[in-house]
């Protein structure tokens, strides 16, 4: 296969994958690392707040971007018989559904 062709196939799986594991991640808290803005330090995994509020978005953005690459370059290997198979429209199902699911995660935050 080419780039050409393996491209769509790596930007498919990659939107499809980030979605879901960044929703996980958020859900789970499973954030890669750490920002303390008070203090201006980052700490490895999940860490409890020390001077101030902690930041765990950095984190799982991270956590979901790296799964989501490591997806994307199994998925740019696997034969293009199977690659064919991936409908390109989960690109934007999967998104748009996660969405969903973040609305009713934050509905306490809604519901006040």
């Amino acid at each position: 296969m080419t780039t050409a062709r393996q491209f769509p196939i790596f930007a498919v799986v990659f939107a499809i994958v980030y979605a879901g594991v960044y929703l996980i991640a958020v859900e789970r808290n499973y954030a890669l690392f750490t920002y303390h803005p008070a203090i201006e330090e980052f700490g490895f995994l999940v860490e409890p707040p020390r001077e101030g509020p902690a930041m765990y978005w950095y984190g799982w953005i991270a956590t979901a971007a790296i799964v989501a690459l490591v997806a994307g370059l199994i998925a740019c290997v696997v034969p293009e018989q199977m690659a064919k198979r991936l409908w390109s429209g989960w690109s934007w199902a999967i998104p748009v559904a996660a969405m969903f699911a973040f609305g009713y995660l934050l509905r306490g935050f809604f519901m006040r």
